[in-house]
C-alpha cells in the first residue's frame, strides 16, 4: 500500500462534509483578456472550456501575478473542467495505477488516484464535486517574459508520467533548487491573495471550493459544479 501521509485528501470526510452555498458567480473567459497567459488545451484537443474560471478567481490571479518578481508571469494550464472530462481523467489514472500495483486493494488504488485526480463518485457512493468543475480551481505555473516555462521540477502536462507523485508534490525535494525556489515564489503570491494549494500538486490552487473552505475554516463552499 502507499506510504502514510499527513496531507488532507480532497475526498477526506471532513472536506466532503463542507456544505456548498452556490453564489452564482459568472465564469470569466481568459481568451478575452491579456493579463493572464494560458497555454494550449490540456489532455484532449477539443477541451474548449479550459480557459474559464470564476470571476473572483480571475481577479485574484491578477492580484497574485502583480506580486511576482519582475520577469515572471503566471500561465494557466487548466481552469474549468467538465464532469465528463473529469471522469475520463480519473478512470484513466485509476487504470494506470491498477496496472502498476495489481496487488493493491481497490481502496488503496482509489486513494492513490485521488492524490492527482478528484473522483466523481466517492467511496461511499455519494456524488463528489470536483474542484475544477466548480470553476474555482486553477492549474498554473510560471513563465518568463518570453512566455517560456521556467524550471518547476516537472511540467504540468507531464503529470501522468509522475507515477508515484513524488515530483508533483509541492514540497518535493527531488527537484532542482531552482525549481523549488520557483514553486515557493508562486506559492507565496497565490497564498497571499487567498488561494489554497492541494499539496500533492504544486500547480493546483483553488478558491471557493470545499477544499478552500475546509482550510480557511469558512462555513461553506461558494461554488458548486458548473453545468
Amino acid at each position: 500500500m502507499s506510504a502514510p501521509t499527513s496531507i488532507i485528501s480532497i475526498v477526506d470526510p471532513r472536506v466532503l462534509a463542507i456544505p456548498i452555498v452556490e453564489n452564482d458567480e459568472p465564469l470569466v473567459e481568459l481568451k478575452t483578456q491579456t493579463d493572464i497567459a494560458y497555454g494550449p488545451s490540456p489532455e484532449i484537443p477539443d477541451n474548449k472550456d479550459y480557459t474559464k474560471m470564476r470571476q473572483t478567481v480571475y481577479a485574484s490571479l491578477c492580484e497574485a501575478q502583480a506580486l511576482l518578481p519582475k520577469g515572471l508571469r503566471l500561465c494557466l494550464y487548466e481552469g474549468y473542467r467538465s464532469l465528463e472530462l473529469q471522469s475520463y481523467l480519473f478512470d484513466t489514472h485509476f487504470s494506470e495505477i491498477q496496472k502498476l500495483h495489481p496487488e493493491w486493494s481497490t481502496d488503496n488504488i482509489f486513494d492513490e488516484t485521488t492524490k492527482l485526480v478528484s473522483p466523481l463518485i466517492n467511496k461511499d457512493g455519494s456524488p463528489n464535486i470536483p474542484a475544477h468543475s466548480t470553476g474555482g480551481a486553477v492549474d498554473v505555473y510560471l513563465v518568463d517574459i518570453t512566455g517560456k516555462a521556467v524550471d518547476m521540477g516537472i511540467l504540468v502536462k507531464d503529470w501522468m508520467e509522475d507515477r508515484d507523485g513524488s515530483l508533483s508534490q509541492t514540497d518535493s525535494h527531488l527537484i532542482s533548487g531552482e525549481a523549488q525556489e520557483h514553486r515557493k515564489i508562486m506559492a507565496r503570491a497565490l497564498s497571499s491573495v487567498g488561494f489554497i494549494n492541494y499539496p500533492t500538486e504544486y500547480w493546483h490552487w483553488s478558491y471557493g471550493d470545499r477544499y478552500w473552505a475546509y482550510h480557511t475554516t469558512h462555513p461553506h463552499a461558494l461554488y458548486g459544479s458548473v453545468k
